[in-house]
């Protein structure tokens, strides 16, 4: 997997930390964004209508929200089974081409003398 997180996994996160009531500064930290990233971030999931404003500096998550959790949910593992199956079928070309490689098929015929 890669080191860095996607777009649908930083909206993922922080609509995550926002299911239980949450500030700006809570979601920029537990979320690990610098306040740039947070303020694109939050102004694209406001617009979706993933979170909502209450009370003017806290933000709760929407029905929306929480669907979008679902099915990210459920995305992230159908991708993780698909990297195993992909690591699978990579392992076996790798092998399939040492076979068909000089140097080990020459080791492979040697009879013992």
């Amino acid at each position: 997997m890669s080191k860095y997180r996607d777009r649908l996994r930083i909206i993922a996160d922080i609509l995550s930390i926002v299911r239980v009531k949450a500030k700006k500064t809570r979601i920029m930290y537990q979320a690990n964004l610098s306040y740039r990233l947070l303020c694109r971030y939050m102004g694209e999931v406001l617009d979706s209508g993933l979170i909502e404003s209450e009370d003017g500096d806290c933000y709760v998550l929407t029905v929306r929200g929480e669907e979008f959790l679902n099915r990210h949910e459920e995305y992230s593992k159908r991708c993780q089974s698909l990297e195993k199956h992909l690591n699978n079928v990579n392992f076996e070309k790798a092998t399939l081409e040492e076979m068909c490689s000089g140097k080990r098929a020459k080791k492979a015929n040697r009879r013992p003398s």
